[in-house]
């Protein structure tokens, strides 16, 4: 018999699909170290839902408590598949509902409350992990796209309502410095760790200390911020309490409906996930070389040679010492032109003859594998119409010549034409950083997604690694030639005409007469 004891909390308005998603996560929750019991606030007009709860209270092994609002005054919120709409009335009535979970909580002496929302899926190590880490207040990351065909943004915030960037009292920023720093945080939460944060909500583990001296969610009387989780987290700011966030296990968000074709694709990405005790491990195991190390180019390519494949290779011939590349079923002279321009340079070609692409994941493990056979050291993963920033040739070496980082994030910049990349709502990958840099661990279980298409050019599991971003810069050429941009969009069109699969607005974007462009310039500092 465990000793701890945790009451898992939701008030539930929910959908039924939606509903029977976040039971079954439930349901899977690994508590060998503590034991769960469940309060159930049912809000709920959909009849399937009702009997979902029931069903659920009915056949699972733990105490479960339902219970009914004393008023059943359901106006004030709204879902579609754009956003979802609350007004007041509505917030403080889920505020009340909390209040109402946490008074049992208190009452029943739990030791730890996990208040849920009822439209996410959490993974089965998430509690186990968050009492591990020992924090009065913490919550479990989750990402949500709050308007269509945006990027994903996290529920933790560090100041005020929504602000994502640290400042300190009467620092004033440029809007420039503001973007900075956002970019800098939102990266770090996508690195698995224990974060301080400034606000957080829906997916939150607190202590009984911090319940019992009184965090809660009534409305503090003199802010006017939205939402009922900001009064929460001002009020334990104000009591003493820290807010951390944990991104080891990221939870899943079922925001609007069509998210629930995405369900499966997060419990297939959660088998990469591994907890901070077997990252200890890794980390015990890892090697890493000060000087002496060697950079080995991995490359896939298919009729590149009328492209950018000489350019390309013309410059990595500078810095790498070994190339293994993948040809997917070339029918030009792309194999040549690699023999040719890596002469004197241990090249290790691989032919497809008929394209495998569409299966990429097969296609992005057999580049691994024949990678990993030649024993690198540091493999650079580019494409054929990835060209580094000049900086890069000077300044790999002591990017890999070190033992504390295995991985380097890079931003790609889409390139419009040889001078300009573009910028603007629907383009703006350089605004983000993607891995393209890597240190080979022999010792390190690498894990693969299971999608067939978009799987990543790494293994997905390789930021559980000591990793970090260098501020060396990417072009890609892809977007390049308006010839090439007007055959792409032909066949997005046809694949996806109607963006199921993609973002049917950035298709049609890609003939726009008059793109926001920006010059390239180089930096000079960097040499």
């Amino acid at each position: 018999m465990t000793d701890t004891r945790v009451l898992i909390g939701s008030p539930i308005h929910q959908q039924h699909p939606i509903l029977q998603e976040f039971l079954t996560a439930l349901t899977e929750i690994k508590n060998t170290t503590f034991s769960i019991d469940y309060l159930f606030i049912d809000d709920n007009t959909d009849q399937q839902s009702i009997h979902l709860l029931r069903e659920f209270s009915d056949h699972t092994p733990h105490q479960t408590k339902i219970l009914k609002p004393s008023h059943m005054n359901h106006q004030g919120y709204a879902r579609d598949e754009n956003t979802h709409i609350w007004n007041h009335q509505a917030i403080w009535k889920v505020a009340a509902f909390k209040n109402r979970i946490i008074d049992y909580a208190i009452k029943e002496e739990y030791d730890y409350l996990f208040l849920i929302d009822s439209d996410l899926i959490i993974h089965p190590n998430t509690i186990k992990h968050l009492i591990q880490m020992e924090k009065n207040i913490i919550s479990t990351i989750f990402w949500t796209k709050w308007q269509p065909n945006t990027n994903p943004l996290p529920q933790v915030w560090m100041k005020d309502e929504y602000t994502l960037y640290p400042s300190a009292l009467g620092e004033q920023l440029s809007d420039e410095e503001k973007n900075r720093r956002s970019m800098e945080f939102i990266n770090t939460l996508k690195n698995p760790g224990t974060y301080e944060v400034g606000g957080l909500g829906a997916c939150t583990l607190i202590h009984a200390n911090a319940l019992k001296n009184g965090v809660n969610f009534n409305p503090i009387q003199n802010i006017s911020f939205w939402g009922e989780d900001r009064h929460f987290c001002v009020r334990a700011q104000a009591l003493g309490f820290q807010l951390f966030v944990d991104t080891h296990y990221p939870a899943f968000h079922i925001y609007r409906s069509s998210d629930l074709n995405e369900v499966q694709e997060y419990k297939d990405e959660n088998t990469v996930r591994i907890s901070p005790i077997e990252v200890n491990e890794i980390l015990s195991n890892r090697t890493g070389k000060t000087k002496n190390n060697k950079l080995t180019l991995s490359m896939i390519m298919k009729n590149e040679a009328s492209r950018y494949l000489e350019r390309i290779l013309k410059m990595h011939r500078n810095y790498i010492d070994e190339a293994v590349i993948i040809d997917d079923g070339s029918d030009d002279d792309s194999i040549a032109i690699c023999q040719k321009l890596l002469e004197g340079i241990p090249l290790h070609l691989v032919q497809n003859h008929e394209s495998t692409f569409s299966n990429e994941i097969e296609l992005r493990k057999q580049q691994w594998e024949e990678t990993i056979k030649t024993n690198p050291d540091w493999i650079l993963n580019l494409d054929a119409d990835e060209l580094p920033e000049a900086a890069f040739t000077t300044e790999v070496t002591n990017l890999m010549n070190q033992s504390d980082m295995d991985l380097y994030s890079f931003r790609l910049y889409d390139m419009w034409d040889e001078e300009n990349y573009r910028e603007d709502k629907y383009w703006k990958s350089h605004q983000s950083y993607r891995p393209f840099l890597l240190r080979y661990q022999p010792h390190f279980d690498y894990k693969w997604q299971k999608k067939r298409l978009h799987c990543g050019r790494f293994p997905a599991n390789i930021f559980h690694l000591p990793n970090t971003t260098s501020s060396l810069r990417i072009k890609h050429f892809g977007w390049a030639d308006e010839e090439e941009r007007a055959i792409k969009y032909k066949r997005y069109l046809q694949l996806d005409p109607k963006g199921e699969f993609g973002w049917l607005a950035q298709y049609h974007s890609i003939l726009d007469k008059q793109p926001k462009l920006i010059k390239w310039e180089e930096d000079n500092t960097k040499h």
